[in-house]
């Protein structure tokens, strides 16, 4: 396993995602802040936020379980953001980007956990 959860791609690109989710979340109307944009928000925090505490346990087990909560936390997040496109929002290019991250993100995680030892 990696020495530190810092050096894994997959965290690094999971907060890259973070911070893109954080941007597009800024234009959300106002009276969203407590609901969609902060579901949004947990959301993808989760993400890289679980890929650390997995690494953290040292344990190919618990890291494997711990992957698979990001992955779960991902697919909350594009049907969020569909949703939030479907709301109107933000605009199919935003959200199309942001999707791509998410995917991206996703594909990572996938590799990693296919790599652990069961």
């Amino acid at each position: 396993m990696a020495q530190h959860f810092k050096d894994l791609v997959a965290w690094q690109k999971a907060m890259d995602m973070v911070t893109e989710i954080y941007k597009l979340t800024d234009s959300f109307p106002k009276r969203e802040v407590y609901s969609l944009t902060d579901q949004i928000r947990r959301a993808a925090v989760s993400v890289p936020s679980n890929i650390a505490e997995g690494q953290a346990h040292y344990s190919h087990r618990e890291f494997r379980h711990f992957l698979r909560h990001s992955a779960g936390s991902l697919a909350e997040l594009e049907t969020q953001l569909l949703l939030a496109e479907r709301l109107g929002y933000a605009d199919h290019p935003s959200t199309e980007g942001s999707l791509q991250r998410v995917h991206e993100v996703g594909r990572i995680l996938n590799g990693l956990i296919a790599s652990l030892p069961e």
